[in-house]
């Protein structure tokens, strides 16, 4: 079979594309179909096909922080056999333990994700219709050859490309491919020359038959098709880290230098003082040990989990975990309009009748604010009959009870009205025959018998229909349709046509009896003009208090859609994106700037254009743009150094998708390619659940930021005794065991906790986070070690010597590791980090409202995570388990209290400096800052 283009199909008649695609009207036979499918393959996008789950599950082991996890074990292990009894092993497996609990524990809610994904997916219809051996019959989508001759029904998503071989009232939604909302009518007529998605007899995989019905001869599958045309795109797309993924490998690259520069230095340190190279060795480890966050990679999964959580309850679905916190930095949202600023469903919101303009809200006519009462509306039942007869859309009743009306956008619209007003109640018109649309005329009539007459209704284009009316309803009975009221009919369908409504003119007329011929030509004059009916898909209620939020967080809302430029201008009034004084497009105040005004401009005048002048000035609004200008756009953005969200539905959408830092798709509108690429699915397809999930998102990057300080203060008081050991004669005041105890042990779960921190208030009231900001920005350090970790150093090493002075030592007498009061003086030292970091803890759930202003039950789990702390204490001070495995010993009661007092002192210090840097009217300094 010679293979053709789509601009060859189209330009040959219906009785040739049969012999140029080599099968028949009766469909291809058998043999053929074997052959084609061993030539062509399955009709299936194989090329988007996922990473293995092996790969997936293997590449939580290799990412920077693991390996920094893996080294550490590995030195724990080679310091264990070179002087055994160190309890280094137990170190080893330990941290082994926490790299394969973190993998799993990543591994599983990206799965889990994935599979939410293709449950959306199997709700997709995966069946084609089509005619093979002369005989109709259902297959897998994946089965089409080119060559099978489709057939096409109302409803129907077109499963392959297929040059339309008939086409009767047929109508399809091209919007997954080129964003256009407005239904494309089709025929089967050759058509000479244009572009191959406005190519009327062409159909095209991932589209819809919205009405009428058809056959077609498929010319192109898989990834021959303009859908898997720009679906492959997406596979040459590189994708970065995310900001998130991108600190934490800057954290790890600093501390893991910072960590065996300081293992390094302690142990040239101790084979200057004159120790052995082993026990220097050690020591050095010790120090390295100290210092990596053990416990940072599974909080920062557990709190980039809990985010996902949260977002899933608020019908935002993340694939990846680190999109959670990508959407926090967000500083431009790039949003499609169809089903994501709008419903997806056209609704009739105003009529014109009796020379008033009707709006519908909510089941009720209003005119000026009046409610219309049901017998003062009852003067319009003409209208009522011909929106509800005038129709081919239907009503069906599911299972569960609801009503559903299917077929042409614009008659669900009208049938929808209809149902809302309690129209149908009404006993139907017996139908008797119909005229339908076609392009010549914009105008569709049916026929009806009422009462022993014969009806006929006509809708259409205002410019169509009025011009056949003689007469016009008025209040009571039909009067003469003058030139003036003619010029005030389409003034007002003018009217609503610059607000971008979808106008019909509807008309009536009685059929006289005798009359032969009930063509157009016959029926459609004489006509009574009885109204005009304005509609629209409307904006989802929450966008324009979303878009507020937006603005009110420091971020810019771009809208990117297909759509024609009045009906996106529109729809930006509508939902706050563009004022209501704004003129044209290309006027002064917004700018409307279309995808062949895009191929025009230089990278710079692109860059510039995308530049805000002054704050809080709209940004411009992009209508008819085609994949490779809205992946321009995101590209630009990107250079720009932007974070920027895009959403879509289509696979139009899904290069654009890929392109950005975080990419959203429609999860009941979206087609499979945009939901495979896309980072983040919208369940409900509303733009307001994205503001919502950038809550989560920044509340996400702040939460990790709370434990980042918690975790890193623990290290002073870590570290203090080493340095003291070696710079001096102090004893050793901690063992490494003791440190892998708090690391792993004691700091978990309060960590845990304080990553499930819900949002602070007024979260959304500041800009998005720079890209210049460091996590460990120069106020956390500072915060967490010449603060924080200080006042612990200090409690964790005055009890150590409170201890060791109750029982009689003085400073310079020896002190044997294996005696017994070493022990207890070592455990009373791992005992006052523990208390500091209960304290600890309570500090940092926020770093500028007061620990007693948030409450102490606020977060359930800080209190479940010092619960599990101090029995973790307990277990290790006064069981033999602990004493084997950490070399502790049991203590009096009597330690505890100065310990509790020294806790009690650093919440005190940290709500002092609170209040200081709150009263100087500034958070904490360089918060917003850089770091390093």
């Amino acid at each position: 079979m010679p293979e053709l283009t789509a601009l060859e199909v189209c330009r040959l008649a219906p009785s040739q594309v049969y012999r140029a695609l080599a099968t028949t009207p009766q469909g291809l036979a058998s043999d053929d179909v074997r052959r084609r499918t061993l030539r062509y393959g399955p009709n299936s996008l194989q090329a988007l096909h996922g990473m293995p789950l092996i790969s997936r599950f293997a590449r939580q082991f290799t990412h920077f922080l693991a390996l920094l996890l893996w080294l550490a074990a590995g030195l724990a292990f080679l310091a264990d056999a070179l002087h055994s009894g160190e309890g280094m092993a137990t170190l080893g497996w330990a941290i082994l333990g926490v790299i394969l609990i973190n993998a799993i524990f990543a591994f599983l809610q990206e799965y889990k994700a994935e599979r939410a994904v293709q449950a959306l997916r199997s709700m997709l219809p995966a069946q084609a219709w089509v005619l093979r051996d002369g005989q109709q019959q259902q297959i897998a989508r994946s089965e089409l050859v080119p060559g099978d001759v489709l057939v096409l029904e109302e409803g129907e998503q077109i499963p392959a490309d297929a040059r339309l071989t008939e086409a009767v009232g047929m109508r399809v939604d091209n919007s997954s491919l080129t964003g256009e909302s407005k239904p494309q009518r089709r025929s089967a007529d050759p058509i000479t020359d244009g572009h191959p998605l406005d190519i009327a007899n062409l159909a095209f995989a991932g589209t819809t038959v919205l009405s009428g019905h058809g056959q077609g001869v498929v010319f192109a599958t898989g990834l021959n098709t303009e859908f898997g045309k720009i679906a492959h795109l997406t596979t040459t797309v590189h994708t970065g880290l995310s900001p998130l993924q991108q600190e934490i490998v800057k954290v790890t690259h600093l501390v893991a230098a910072l960590s065996f520069l300081m293992g390094l230095v302690f142990f040239i340190i101790g084979l200057g003082m004159g120790l052995s190279f082993w026990t220097s060795a050690i020591f050095g480890i010790g120090i390295i040990v100290a210092n990596v966050p053990e416990g940072l990679l599974p909080t920062v999964t557990l709190a980039l989990a809990i985010g996902s959580q949260r977002m899933a309850a608020r019908k935002a679905l993340v694939k990846h975990l680190a999109s959670v916190e990508t959407l926090g930095c967000t500083t431009v949202i790039c949003t499609d309009k169809t089903g994501t600023l709008t419903e997806n469903r056209m609704r009739l919101d105003r009529l014109y009748v009796d020379d008033l303009v009707v709006e519908s809200r909510e089941g009720c006519l209003f005119t000026r604010n009046r409610l219309i009462t049901a017998p003062e509306s009852e003067r319009w039942r003409p209208l009522f009959d011909a929106i509800v007869h005038c129709n081919n859309a239907k009503r069906t009743r599911h299972p569960d009870g609801r009503s559903r009306t299917t077929g042409d956008p614009t008659e669900t619209a009208l049938l929808d009205f209809a149902a809302d007003h309690g129209l149908l109640h009404r006993p139907p018109l017996r139908r008797m025959g119909e005229i339908p649309f076609d392009a010549d005329r914009k105008r569709m009539t049916t026929l009806h018998w009422s009462e022993g007459r014969l009806l006929a209704f006509t809708k259409g284009a205002p410019e169509s229909v009025l011009p056949l009316c003689t007469r016009q309803q008025g209040s009571s009975t039909p009067a003469e349709l003058t030139v003036d009221g003619r010029k005030k009919v389409l003034a007002q369908s003018q009217a609503f046509a610059q607000q971008a409504y979808r106008v019909l003119a509807v008309a009536m007329r009685e059929v006289e009896r005798g009359v032969e011929q009930l063509d157009a030509d016959t029926v459609e004059q004489g006509l009574t003009f009885l109204g005009l009916v304005a509609m629209m898909d409307p904006p989802h209620r929450e966008v324009p208090d979303a878009i507020k939020q937006c603005r009110r967080a420091g971020v810019r809302v771009m809208m990117i859609t297909g759509d024609h430029p009045l009906t996106a201008l529109a729809v930006a009034r509508k939902v706050g994106l563009a004022p209501e004084t704004t003129a044209t497009p290309l006027g002064h105040f917004v700018p409307v700037i279309e995808g062949a005004h895009i191929d025009t401009f230089s990278d710079d005048q692109l860059r510039q254009l995308l530049t805000p002048t002054t704050p809080g000035e709209p940004d411009p609004i992009f209508a008819r743009m085609a994949p490779r200008h809205k992946m321009r756009i995101v590209s630009a953005l990107k250079d720009m150094r932007e974070v920027v969200a895009v959403t879509g539905d289509g696979v139009n959408d899904a290069p654009a998708l890929k392109t950005a830092d975080i990419g959203i798709a429609m999860g009941i509108a979206g087609t499979d390619v945009a939901k495979e690429t896309a980072s983040m699915i919208l369940l409900d397809d509303n733009f307001a659940t994205i503001v919502h999930a950038i809550e989560e998102g920044r509340a996400v990057y702040t939460n990790i930021r709370k434990f980042v300080t918690y975790v890193l203060a623990s290290n002073i008081p870590e570290i203090v005794p080493y340095l003291g050991f070696g710079l001096s004669s102090m004893p050793l005041a901690l063992t490494i065991p003791q440190i892998l105890a708090v690391d792993l042990g004691t700091d978990m779960v309060p960590a845990l906790a304080l990553a499930a921190e819900p949002p602070e208030g007024g979260v959304m009231d500041d800009p998005p986070r720079p890209r210049t900001e460091r996590l460990l920005s120069w106020d956390v350090l500072l915060r967490a070690y010449a603060f924080l970790g200080l006042i612990e150093a200090g409690i964790a090493m005055g009890g150590f010597f409170l201890y060791l002075y109750s029982q009689g030592w003085s400073w310079g007498a020896p002190l044997d590791w294996a005696s017994p009061l070493y022990k207890e003086a070592t455990t009373v030292t791992f005992a006052g980090i523990v208390a500091a970091q209960v304290a600890n803890v309570f500090a940092c759930r926020s770093d500028r409202i007061s620990t007693f202003r948030l409450g102490w039950f606020s977060n359930p789990l800080i209190l479940a995570g010092i619960a599990v702390e101090l029995t973790i204490l307990l277990v290790m001070t006064y069981s033999p388990v602990g004493h084997l495995v950490l070399g502790t010993a049991s203590l009096p009661a009597w330690i505890f209290g100065p310990l509790a007092l020294g806790a009690v002192g650093l919440l005190l210090a940290d709500e002092l400096q609170k209040f200081v840097r709150g009263r100087m009217g500034a958070r904490l300094p360089l918060q917003a800052g850089g770091g390093i």
